[in-house]
């Protein structure tokens, strides 16, 4: 959520800052901001509501010169979204200038002490109120800016990346983290600064993925420093970007989230590269081999993650029951955290996210491992704080997913469960010799069969024309299937803004049977699996009350097509890995309905990709 740039070197820094606010936007924000320091000494500060061409527009007239920078987008937590309470923030001197993701838990109490000092607000953040601490703790006593912000950071509560400028040395950005990312990038004589690499590719292939309660100075002429929160000087770990500017530009593609639906055949065949070997019949997780002995010795094993991750996390309950035989339980990590789960020696937790900074996630995470629980992540973002905190994990190496709504990603991690749940359960001997190499046959040619089901994006766009004006939508679906119901709902949800809700389709005679009518379209899933029959029933029910089907089946499929107004159809797959077939159809429908009803597919109201605070 929200995002940070920073710039320090010898070129101009507003075009950076905005070309990196550009890169970033795929973060969710409501506001956008730059504080600059110019030739003469003057901290400049420029924000709009809006977007970040609303900033430039703002800005168009101003003086933009400087060669050191700071520039963020936000997405309103404390304070309405608007121009006052977007960031960066001055001090009460304007001597300062603050930039800020995260939330300042005990605000209020500072503010209320600071107030009593005689400082005075003019927003309604808690973001203010940690730049007049530092500018008090400053000025009363007498130390520099990094010493201030370390000072003052020993006082906060909260999450936070922070960037911060000083008008007094205009050649020092000071910035620090606990629990939302930052990345540095190493230049010649210039430093980058940004929420995650996106802004800094462009520019640099050297990186430094600061730590929980690091604070990072970087100085014009004088380079890099680093020091903990406890004052213990760190020595920088440089390491190569594996990203490119292709990557993260839209390829011709309208949108990023078609182009990242569109590249599944080829993010899935990377996901598996090096680890699905057809010609050895083999799956090698080295995450796994290393640590065998935690997973097949587990009692229990518990999956913690949010929003998609969290429906990918259903299949995999499903996948690591069938053929590993242990039981596992799947939480939502903002619950999870907040409970008093019983957590035992032995325990396998393992954490999903794409980002690998989702707090609730992390927070679970972290208090899963102070309770002897063996941690295993499955992130995308390689260097994220998640890979970092857990025992051992796997990598979806996906490349970098701009658009808001999970698609890429959501398969990927699909794709590192099942290989994992193939391989516990081979290990264990829970699994036979034969299904397992079924299996690996068959997740070897998902790509290909992926790269069928995108053949019908045309048939998909024509069916989606006929749903714009619907303003409900019920998504069933059986066994390893009703999670991609749920997670087909969602999509549509996020971005057209069209009710829908996922349901296990034998729990439609619970409720959700009242609802249908011609007026409710019906999504479902129904491949040719084991409750093929049981779920033809449930369509005939929906049908005898007029609902309007639209069905996802296995080609050649006769008997559920017949029942169905409108029918995608998929491969033939060994059942537990037609999820990865089935949800294909889900996103396209989505994403056309949604850009039939002129809805931003890529950036979806009120959401944020990377939700890193609560």
């Amino acid at each position: 959520m929200c995002g940070i740039v920073g710039y320090v070197g010898k070129r101009e820094a507003f075009d950076i800052l905005i070309k990196g606010l550009h890169r970033l936007e795929y973060r969710g924000y409501d506001s956008a901001g730059v504080a600059l320091i110019n030739k003469k000494g003057n901290l400049n500060i420029y924000k709009a509501k809006g977007k970040v061409a609303d900033l430039e527009a703002f800005a168009a007239q101003k003086d933009k010169s400087g060669k050191i920078g700071i520039a963020h987008t936000r997405w309103a937590t404390h304070g309405a979204p608007n121009q006052q309470n977007a960031h960066p923030h001055y001090s009460e001197s304007e001597t300062l200038a603050i930039i800020h993701n995260g939330i300042i838990e005990n605000y209020a109490v500072l503010k209320k002490g600071l107030q009593q000092h005689g400082f005075t607000f003019r927003s309604e953040t808690d973001t203010e109120v940690l730049v007049q601490l530092i500018e008090y703790i400053k000025q009363k006593d007498n130390v520099n800016l990094q010493t201030a912000v370390q000072l003052a950071l020993n006082q906060v509560v909260g999450a936070y990346a922070i960037a911060v400028l000083d008008k007094e040395n205009p050649n020092l950005i000071v910035a620090a983290r606990k629990s939302s990312p930052l990345v540095v990038g190493l230049g010649e004589d210039e430093y980058f600064l940004a929420s995650d690499a996106t802004p800094i590719v462009e520019y640099t292939d050297k990186v430094i993925y600061l730590d929980d309660e690091d604070i990072v100075c970087l100085e014009r002429g004088k380079g890099i420093s680093i020091r903990t929160l406890s004052n213990v000087e760190k020595t920088p770990e440089i390491k190569k970007l594996e990203l490119t500017l292709s990557e993260i530009e839209k390829g011709g593609y309208p949108h990023f989230m078609l182009k990242e639906i569109f590249e599944q055949p080829q993010t899935l065949a990377a996901s598996m590269r090096g680890r699905v070997n057809v010609e050895l019949n083999n799956i090698t997780l080295s995450g796994f081999i290393d640590n065998k002995d935690k997973f097949i010795n587990a009692k229990r094993i518990i999956i913690v993650a949010c929003g998609t991750s969290w429906h990918a996390g259903l299949i995999a309950m499903y996948c690591i029951e069938e053929f590993a035989h242990i039981p596992v339980e799947v939480e939502y990590a903002s619950e999870f955290r907040y409970r008093k789960p019983v957590i035992n020696q032995g325990d396998v937790v393992i954490a999903i996210s794409q980002s690998g900074e989702t707090a609730d996630t992390l927070a679970a995470v972290e208090m899963a491992k102070k309770q002897g629980a063996f941690i295993f992540g499955i992130c995308n973002v390689v260097g994220s704080s998640i890979p970092r905190t857990a025992h051992s994990g796997c990598y979806t190496h996906v490349g970098p997913e701009i658009g808001v709504a999970s698609t890429k990603a959501f398969t990927a991690q699909v794709t590192a469960l099942s290989m994992l749940a193939f391989m516990i359960g081979r290990e264990k001997g829970t699994l036979s010799k034969e299904k397992y190499l079924a299996l690996v046959k068959d997740l070897a040619l998902v790509p290909d069969k992926i790269r069928y089901i995108l053949e019908q994006n045309k048939n998909i766009e024509q069916i989606a024309e006929q749903f714009t004006t619907a303003q409900n939508f019920l998504y069933l679906g059986r066994g390893y299937n009703f999670p991609v119901a749920l997670e087909g709902a969602l999509k549509l949800k996020e971005i057209s803004y069209i009710h829908a809700e996922g349901y296990p389709a034998a729990e439609m005679k619970h409720g959700p049977i009242a609802l249908i009518s011609e007026e409710m379209p019906v999504v479902v899933v129904a491949p040719h699996c084991g409750t093929y029959e049981k779920i033809v029933s449930n369509i005939q029910e929906i049908k005898a009350r007029h609902g309007i089907v639209i069905s996802v089946v296995t080609e050649g499929d006769i008997q559920v097509s017949k029942l169905s107004d409108y029918t995608i159809s998929i491969p033939a797959a060994e059942e537990s890995l037609t999820p990865l077939l089935t949800v294909i159809p889900l996103q396209l429908l989505a994403y056309h309905i949604a850009v039939k009803k002129g809805c931003d597919v890529d950036q979806p109201r009120n959401l944020a990709k990377s939700v890193t605070v609560e």
